[in-house]
């Protein structure tokens, strides 16, 4: 998964009712074949995640 500051993850749910998440990246601190990023949730929470297969990288338009 290649993904770059600013362009955003979408988790989305894995069961039925729950809803598709969104968060920017802040910062990469993975390579290419084990990506690791620092994000920003819409509601101010950051962590360090890394992606499963459920998760779409929407890259920025710059």
């Amino acid at each position: 998964m290649q993904a770059n500051v600013g362009d955003r993850l979408v988790l989305h749910g894995r069961t039925v009712g729950q809803q598709d998440q969104e968060a920017e990246i802040i910062e990469v601190l993975g390579s290419g074949s084990e990506p690791l990023f620092r994000v920003r949730f819409e509601d101010g929470h950051e962590t360090v995640f890394s992606p499963g297969p459920d998760t779409v990288v929407q890259h920025s338009a710059r």
